[in-house]
């Protein structure tokens, strides 16, 4: 990778445009970055990696190093940030332009609104000589660049921008904070994912085995609650080895211990199952014995009461043979009532069919009584015609009525048309006054509308211009503080430079080391140095003052860039509101808003008036309507009352003869059908009863014959002795009863068994009962515990099958968390076959970093003549691990000791070497990619003229490899050695670089 040029436009400390020349800077391979302190030297390598990855180095960031942060307080508002930088990597010229996020000025109206942030990939093309754009997509740059360079941010941050302060620390630091800063670089963070992810499947198979361990002790509980008191599982905890092994054995006994107990019970089941056995048959003998003697006795009680009944009995079979003769007769009896009921029936038909005719026909007979009815039907014919007509008159007589009717309906419309009509000109004006009411509101309304949104916002301005007089007085008052506690700060750290000034050489002293020589005059022998007097200002102090008051001082420049920012928001908002006090403002914005709503409410009658109006003419077009409809009508009605006259008039000529002295023809029809219905019902009555005589006749001389026949002397002594259904069920169940009671008893005391148990003395059935009752218990007894053995041999062998399955599953389990913890313990660094305690990220750190030192080695050697070596230790700590040691050779004594005991100009380029080793080793991890361009960040004023003269002959000896490299420093001393110089200088309108060649 090769920088060739970079542009930067208000970005931290730099108000305007710079631009940077690599490649004229490069040419002489090294070239030196200086200025004063806070004029943006860091801001320059700051931009370089901004340029790259979106974002400065991990200890610079200000907001993720993203957004508003980056933006230089001295650049003009319409200025927006930006970087571009121009560099080779892998092969191909790219330029990259960054712009984060820009709070500019809104370009319509007051206030600022935020930019997003751009990003622009370009690609040289040498066959065309152009540039080419590539993406503008913020994802892909990043990806593509971090590819192309095969570094992460912070490992370009140590290997390119070469920070030797931290390479300091890293000398003096123990093993786990190099471990850190090496994981960082090499990216060991998959080992230790191993060793995380070895530990936590030591963890689950551990817990898988203590899992299976619990639920074989569970069983094992089970089964003592099975097998009973008097046995105990084994007392071990999950984990145990031999827990498996234990729980098993103790099984075995459980089981054979609960199949003695079964044989036992099952002994004392089968004993007490024959005495229970013997008990019920004997129960049985003397419940047998019982019933026959009862049976007996109820036998004996039976005959006695038959014997009192057999006088009723004999009654009630000779009742029984008189209905049985009777049954003959009854169907004679039943056809002779039948006939009677009948006869009856039809005389009364024919007395009250001849009540309902004149006396002339009271003696006429059927015949006489037929030809009548056939005469009044046909007089009822000739009626026809004159019925027809009198129906016709009634109609013209319900036609003039309804021709009435109309009439009335008709006036009545043509009298509300006419009242309504008479009042239509009143009503319209009335309501033309409302439309027009309203319609003047609406308009008001819309015009009090404009007034009120222009008040609003003037109102809105003045509380604004309120509040924001308030934050600015407060601004204000801050900014002045801030002033002050800049200016304290200020002459404090210029007071401490002053007195450090005074005692520099006491501190110059103090690094003096005999027989070497000074770093002022050269002189190796020292023979009176300065020493420090009391309330000595040394060099952290000062810088400590030096921060307190840059601190302050960018606080200052924050509150006054706050307070700039409110006086212009203040002048805003006062020029849109004007000097008027917002009370006043509120009132008149009330006042409008109160004689708006005044109008809005008149106004919103518009609709309803208008649409009242629009009724009321519909209303009268319909009037007129109507009132021009009903006189049309009147005018039809007189003719059609004229023919209605004139029918009526003959209609009524024809009835006359028609209706004789009936009052109409309908009543006189009506009577000759009453006469000629009722002479035909009286004709159909005396026939009927003259056949109902004859019939009665013949049944009682059949009646009198079957009684005869019978054997009785009367029809009606017959008909006393029948009997009805019920009576005869009853009495043939009594009968039946009798003698199936009969039958019984003489059946139950001619059986032999039951004559002879009678013969037996009384059984004694409760004590018999009571004996079998104390076997059955005993049966069940020995029956529960049979079952409870059986029971409990059964769970035993459940769960010791149970229990054998889980220590076949658990084998497996067991021997792959021996495996898991076996290796999780020896990555850990934890295991007895981890003779140096070395965890598995930390050993293959410890390789890289004996590669680091032996890559490191080669440049030390030359700055230190050759003196020290840098060594990779994997010794142990004291009792800490081993692995990441870093010691050095001295090869003046011989003797190897730690890097912590190095002073401070050996520190210097001792970690300039290890930064130049390990940018080696990371760039070969990275894939190999080419750094043509190198930073070093401070610390050369430490070192002595020779010194500094071998490091920079080191540096120099990088071109050698194509390399430029530039040297971020304050010795004043350098600037004279190195001519490719680029210079920060600092205003009071922000910093500028000045740029010089080699030449």
């Amino acid at each position: 990778m090769r920088l060739h040029r970079l542009d930067i436009t208000a970005f931290g400390p730099f108000g305007g445009s710079q631009t940077v020349d690599f490649d004229e800077l490069s040419a002489a391979g090294l070239f030196l970055l200086h200025g004063p302190t806070g004029a943006g030297k860091t801001s320059v390598l700051d931009a370089v990696c901004y340029a790259l990855y979106g974002s400065v180095p991990g200890a610079r960031q200000s907001g993720g190093g993203q957004g508003l942060s980056l933006r230089s307080d001295h650049a003009a508002p319409s200025t927006r940030t930006e970087v571009r930088l121009d560099l080779t990597v892998a092969g191909r010229r790219l330029e990259i332009t960054r712009q984060p996020p820009w709070e500019r000025p809104k370009k319509r109206g007051t206030g600022t609104t935020v930019d997003k942030a751009q990003t622009w990939l370009r690609e040289y093309d040498a066959a065309a000589g152009a540039w080419k754009d590539l993406s503008r997509s913020h994802q892909e740059i990043g990806e593509e660049i971090t590819q192309l360079l095969g570094m992460s941010r912070e490992q370009f941050c140590q290997v390119v921008l070469l920070p030797q302060g931290d390479f300091a620390r890293f000398l003096r630091a123990d093993a786990e904070a190099r471990g850190r800063l090496l994981g960082r670089l090499f990216d060991t963070h998959r080992f230790a994912e191993v060793e995380k992810r070895l530990a936590e499947r030591r963890r689950a198979t551990e817990a898988d085995v203590r899992a299976g361990d619990a639920e074989l002790l569970a069983d094992a509980h089970r089964m003592q609650q099975a097998a009973g008191a008097g046995t105990r599982p084994p007392e071990l905890e999950p984990g145990d080895p031999g827990l498996a092994d234990a729980v098993l054995a103790w099984a075995a006994v459980a089981r054979s211990t609960a199949r003695e107990r079964l044989t036992v019970a099952h002994c004392a089941r089968s004993a007490a199952e024959s005495a229970r056995a013997a008990a019920e048959r004997a129960l049985d003998d003397v419940r047998e014995r019982a019933r026959l003697q009862r049976r007996f006795a109820e036998a004996r009680e039976r005959a006695a009461r038959l014997q009192e009944r057999a006088p009723a009995h004999e009654e009630a079979r000779t009742r029984m043979e008189r209905a049985r003769k009777a049954e003959a007769v009854a169907p004679a009896l039943e056809l002779r009532d039948a006939a009677e009921t009948e006869y009856r029936r039809a005389a009364a038909d024919e007395a009250r069919a001849r009540g309902q005719l004149p006396g002339e026909y009271a003696e006429a007979g059927a015949a006489g009584l037929a030809a009548a009815a056939r005469r009044a039907a046909g007089e009822l014919g000739g009626l026809a015609s004159a019925r027809r007509a009198e129906q016709r008159l009634a109609g013209i007589v319900a036609e003039r009525a309804d021709l009435d009717r109309q009439e009335r309906a008709d006036e009545e419309v043509l009298r509300e048309a006419g009242s309504w009509l008479a009042s239509w000109e009143a009503a319209r004006a009335d309501l033309r006054d409302r439309v027009d009411s309203a319609q003047e509101a609406a308009t008001r309304a819309e015009q009090l509308a404009v007034r009120c949104e222009p008040a609003r916002k003037r109102l809105d301005a003045a509380r604004l211009r309120d509040r924001l007089a308030q934050d600015t007085d407060r601004a204000q008052a801050r900014a002045l503080a801030s002033r002050e506690r800049a200016a304290d700060a200020r002459a404090h750290w210029l007071d401490l430079k002053e007195q450090r000034l005074k005692g520099i050489a006491a501190e110059l002293a103090a690094g003096l080391v005999d027989g070497e020589p000074c770093a002022v005059c050269g002189a190796t022998g020292h023979p009176a140095p300065a020493r420090k007097i009391a309330g000595h200002v040394g060099r952290e102090a000062e810088e400590e003052a030096l921060a307190a008051y840059q601190r302050a001082d960018e606080d200052r420049a924050e509150d006054e860039r706050r307070l700039a920012v409110a006086r212009e928001a203040l002048a805003a908002a006062t020029a849109e509101a004007g000097d008027t006090p917002t009370g006043r403002l509120a009132g008149e914005v009330a006042e409008l808003e109160r004689e708006h709503a005044g109008a809005r409410a008149a106004a919103s009658g518009l609709h309803t008036a208008k649409e009242a109006l629009r009724q009321a003419e519909q209303e009268r077009e319909h009037r007129l309507e109507a009132q021009q409809e009903a006189a049309r009508r009147v005018a039809s009605r007189a003719s059609l009352r004229e023919a209605l006259d004139r029918e009526s008039t003959a209609l009524e000529e024809e009835l006359a003869t028609a209706r004789g002295a009936a009052d109409s023809v309908s009543a006189r029809a009506a009577q000759l059908e009453r006469q000629a219905a009722r002479l035909t019902e009286a004709a159909d009555a005396a026939r009927a009863a003259e056949e109902a005589a004859h019939r009665l006749k013949d049944a009682d001389a059949r009646l009198a014959d079957a009684a005869f026949r019978a054997g009785f002397d009367t029809p009606q002594a017959a008909a006393d002795a029948l009997l009805d259904d019920a009576a005869h069920r009853d009495l043939q169940r009594r009968l039946d009863a009798w003698q199936t009671e009969e039958a019984a008893v003489r059946a139950v005391l001619a059986e032999a068994d039951t004559a002879a148990a009678a013969q037996l003395p009384p059984a004694d059935l409760q004590g018999a009962e009571r004996t079998a009752e104390a076997a059955a218990r005993r049966l069940q007894d020995a029956v529960s515990a049979y079952d409870a053995a059986a029971r409990r041999c059964t769970e035993l062998d459940r769960l010791s099958a149970r229990a054998a399955t889980s220590v076949r599953r658990l084998a497996p389990l067991r021997r792959q968390y021996d495996r898991v913890a076996r290796m999780a313990s020896l990555a850990a660094g934890t295991s007895a076959d981890n003779e140096r305690r070395m965890r598995l990220e930390a050993y293959v750190l410890a390789a890289r970093l004996e590669q680091v030192a032996a890559a490191a080695t080669v440049r030390l050697r030359r700055m230190s003549s050759g003196r020290y070596t840098l060594v990779h230790s994997a010794d142990r700590a004291g009792r800490g691990r081993s692995g990441l040691g870093l010691h050095v050779v001295d090869a003046w004594t011989g003797r190897e000791r730690d890097t912590a005991t190095l002073s401070g100009g050996e520190t210097f380029f001792a970690s300039l070497a290890l930064a130049l080793g390990l940018a080696d080793v990371v760039t070969d991890e990275a894939g190999g990619v080419r750094l043509d361009t190198l930073f070093i960040d401070e610390g050369f004023g430490s070192l002595d003229d020779q010194t500094l003269d071998e490091v920079l002959d080191v540096l120099d000896s990088l071109r050698e490899r194509d390399r430029s490299v530039g040297i971020v420093s304050h010795v004043a001393d350098l600037r004279r050695r190195v001519h490719a110089q680029l210079e920060v200088v600092k205003g009071r309108s922000g910093s500028a670089v000045r740029q010089r060649g080699a030449g």
